[in-house]
Order: structure tokens, then sequence, then C-alpha cells
């Protein structure tokens, strides 16, 4: 920690400070962008609109999606290019220029037509079949959506965004894999990707459902960290994998999103009033998907400690198995440092809790240390340390 300039401190955090404000934010355009759809009565054309390009009720849901989904991104254009590409320019966390950045949300807004329509449609079928019960079987078919995305994202949507090339031959690669096999993750490749086009941030990892592993790093890890940091990154990442916190997050998130989707339900019978007022029928109504959307965004948002607590304790968990697995304490730390320029390193107990979905770098750190002081006899561990450490330093 004291190795961190006091201007460079400053700098990190006022820029993660900065995303407690836009968090709010975040809420209040999305809230702002339904209510203006509602009032203006945009919605219930664009469910007219619907209706007069297909007679088949199924079919309905997905063209109004499509139509919201593009809506929604023209009127929330202006914020959106203001967080994620100015003020990461800002803060020098992006290498983007400014059609790289839009070319990426063009995509993004594709997967997002393509995948916001098929569960559009699905979770509009559960609700007409059952109006009174829809929250519970709609959380099912949201669950499922979510699984579908986790199983092919990395292999299918991650290479949209940036190219995926195997990491050349080298005794680290060789390192890495030899910890994934020592740590049963059914890996045969590293794979490295180009995120340094996009970002600044250093980042890794191992995912892969029912069986299957897949290894990657971005070119700022390869580029920017030593060894001894990348495969202590990747022991944390191998721990999400053997630990199985993919599976296990599942069932809270299932919890939360069907305990959600009731006070959707009720939320929206009491803004049936107003709503019948702005054109929009009952919640079988398609035209009330901006209440449906905006009634859940608030939910989370008011959950975002609870939500970040269930992040954060599994983050702990993986930098415990890979302290065990990796064994460099020292790149731990130094890695831990790495992200200092864009997590806040030393933040209060209560701030912590609000807005970390991490452990904070200080207690990282703390934890590397403690886990070195208890293997400090250990032969490789001695060798390590006074090899860079010795006497005097």
């Amino acid at each position: 920690m004291a190795s961190l300039p006091p201007t460079a401190q400053a700098r990190s955090n006022a820029y993660f400070e900065g995303g407690y404000w836009l968090a709010l934010w975040d809420a209040v355009v999305a809230t702002a962008a339904a209510w203006l759809l509602l009032v203006t009565q945009w919605s219930s054309r664009m469910r007219a609109a619907a209706e007069r390009w297909t007679r088949w009720r199924r079919l309905q849901p997905v063209i109004y999606a499509a139509q919201y989904i593009a809506t929604i991104t023209v009127l929330t254009l202006p914020w959106n290019l203001y967080e994620g590409f100015f003020r990461e320019h800002q803060y020098d966390m992006s290498n983007q220029s400014l059609s790289g950045w839009l070319g990426d949300q063009g995509k993004g807004l594709i997967i997002t037509l393509i995948f916001g329509c098929i569960l559009a449609a699905a979770i509009y079928a559960v609700i007409r079949k059952a109006p009174r019960t829809w929250w519970l079987w709609g959380a099912m078919v949201a669950m499922l959506g979510f699984v579908f995305q986790v199983a092919v994202g990395p292999t299918y949507l991650e290479p949209v965004f940036n190219q995926f090339y195997p990491l050349p031959d080298s005794p680290l690669k060789q390192e890495i894999l030899s910890m994934a096999r020592a740590n049963g993750v059914p890996a045969q490749q590293v794979y490295e990707f180009d995120a340094s086009k996009q970002t600044t941030k250093v980042s890794a990892h191992v995912s892969g459902l029912f069986g299957a592993a897949r290894i990657s790093l971005n070119d700022n890890l390869m580029n920017r960290a030593t060894p001894e940091e990348i495969k202590a990154v990747l022991g944390h990442e191998i721990g999400h994998y053997v630990l199985n916190h993919a599976y296990k997050f599942m069932a809270p998130i299932f919890l939360i999103v069907m305990a959600g989707f009731a006070l959707v339900q009720w939320g929206y019978g009491r803004l049936q009033p107003w709503l019948s007022r702005m054109g929009v029928g009952p919640v079988t109504d398609v035209a009330g998907m901006p209440a449906l959307v905006a009634l859940f965004g608030v939910y989370l948002f008011v959950l975002t400690p609870v939500l970040n607590t269930l992040i954060r304790s599994s983050e702990a968990e993986a930098d415990a198995y890979g302290l065990n697995a990796a064994r460099q304490p020292d790149g731990a730390a130094q890695a831990a440092l790495q992200l200092s320029e864009y997590r806040k390193m030393h933040p209060g107990p209560i701030e912590a809790f609000l807005f970390y979905d991490h452990p904070s770098g200080w207690s990282r750190i703390h934890q590397a240390m403690v886990w070195k002081a208890e293997n400090i006899q250990a032969t490789d561990i001695a060798a390590y340390d006074a090899a860079h450490h010795p006497p005097g330093d």
C-alpha cells in the first residue's frame, strides 16, 4: 500500500467513488426512459404497431420488444456515451475510439435484440397463461435464460467483441495448464484476447458449464503483469471454477428474481389505474413492459448491497483458493495493486458492504501476507522470498 503514490490513490478513489453515484443515476435514467415511453403513450403505440404487423398473438411481444429495445437504446445513448466512453477516457481507462465504442454498442444491441425478444416472448407467454402466478414461472424462464447465457457466452458471445487466440507456448503457459490439471480443470489450451483495444484494465476468467472449461486472460494482464501475478490471478479464477460458483450462485439468484417478480406483480397492480390512463392494460398487455422493467430495475437497485455481498463472498472464497492453488502470495498482492488504478483500495466497513462486489485491495493484500506468514517455512515460499527479498532489503 505504501508504494502507491498519493496522487494515484486520489485518482482511483475519485473514479471508484464516482461509480456509487453512477449506480443511482443508472437507475434514474432507466426509470425516466420507461416513464417517458408510458406518459407519451409511445408504448401503447408500439403495441398497436405490433398488432397491426401480425395477428399471431405469440409473435406480438417479439415485435414490441424489438421496438422497445431499439427505442430505449436511443433514449439512453447520451448517458451511456458519457458513462462508457467519455468518463472512461477522462480517467485513462479506455483505449477505444468513438467509432470502435459505437461499433461494440451496435454488436451489443444486436445480441440484446435476439435474446431480449426471445425472453420477452417466453415471459409474456407465461404471463398470459398464468396471470396470477406468472412471477413464479417467469422466474424459472428468466433463470433458464441466465443459464443459457452463461453457457454460451465465453464461446459464442465474447468473440463477437474480442479476438481470442491461443497463448504461445512458454514455460508460463505450461505452468498455468499444470495448475489447472492439478485442480481438476479440464482445459487443454490457454487463450489470450485483445482487450487492450478497448480498455487498460487487466482481467482473466476460467469459464464453462457442464464439464467444459476455457482459460482466458487479456493482453493487458500478459503485457503488464509478472508471471507470479498472472499465476495468482488465474489461481483465483480456477477457484471460481472448482468451487462451482456458477452453479452455487444460481440458487440465490433464482430466489432474488422470484421475489422481484412477485414485487413487480404487486407494484404493477398499484400502478394499474395510472397505466390505464396511459393506454396500457393489465399485466398481460405487452405495452406494460416499460413498467415491468422499471419496477424490477428499482428493486435490483435497492438490493445492490445484497447482490454485492453474494458476489463478494464468492470472490473472497476464490481468493483463498487461489492462494493455495498458485502459491504466489506476493503475486496476489501485486495483482491487487494493479487493480488500484480503478478500485478504491481501503474503504470503510459500511462503504465496502454497500458498494464493493469484490474484497478491497487492502483486504486482498492483507490476506495474501497472512497466507505467506503461515507458509513462510515452506521450501518454495522461502526460496522465493530469499531471491526477491534478501536480508536487509
